[in-house]
């Protein structure tokens, strides 16, 4: 296992608010984000940034707009697209209100938090998997480039699942109630030690 540099960070930087309907399912759906709150995330994001930290995000929309925003503030930096810090996909559920969705298909998910599929999409279970690989990654980056920070620029369900690494392992599973909730605010961010 690759150790990252002592003091190396991660940056854990959330899409600026997205530009759909409140109580709208919408993990994978690719819808974008406000465009002036979008810019002026980027603007606090280039001022706080160490030099030369690698910058990733989600290859959805809302993400990528961020890093465009935050590069052409920092030319100093280079955006690298990573698929695997794209929010849950909810499958059938996307675009969907969330009031709409039967009772019995949440319980459904609840009940099996880490291993149901909601809206026939993608399980927990292996969102973790692939945040855990991204960590990796970004580890060995890390190690790579002389201890430089990382930033993603990424999705609260990305956010919840590093917390939960960071506290749990990957080898455990959470229930719905043990799932964090906690995570920065639109266009905000939080940083944690890489390692």
């Amino acid at each position: 296992m690759t150790r990252p540099h002592p003091g190396a960070r991660l940056w854990l930087v959330r899409h600026a608010a997205p530009q759909v309907a409140p109580g709208t399912c919408y993990g994978a759906l690719d819808v974008p984000a406000d465009p002036a709150a979008t810019q002026a995330a980027a603007w606090r994001l280039a001022a706080a940034l160490p030099s030369a930290p690698g910058v990733f995000c989600s290859t959805l929309q809302r993400c990528e707009h961020l890093g465009q925003a935050l590069c052409a503030e920092r030319p100093d930096l280079m955006l690298i697209p990573d698929a695997r810090l794209r929010e849950m996909d909810f499958g059938a559920w996307e675009g969907r209100a969330w009031n709409t969705l039967a009772k019995s298909d949440i319980d459904a998910w609840t009940a099996d938090f880490a291993h149901h599929a909601p809206g026939g999409g993608e399980p927990l279970s292996h969102m973790l998997g692939r945040v855990a690989r991204a960590l990796h990654a970004a580890r060995q980056w890390s190690a790579d480039h002389a201890g430089a920070d990382v930033v993603w620029i990424t999705h609260a369900g990305v956010v919840r699942c590093v917390a939960w690494l960071h506290q749990h392992g990957e080898g455990a599973m959470p229930r719905s109630e043990d799932w964090p909730v906690a995570a920065p605010g639109w266009g905000e961010w939080e940083v944690r030690d890489l390692a």
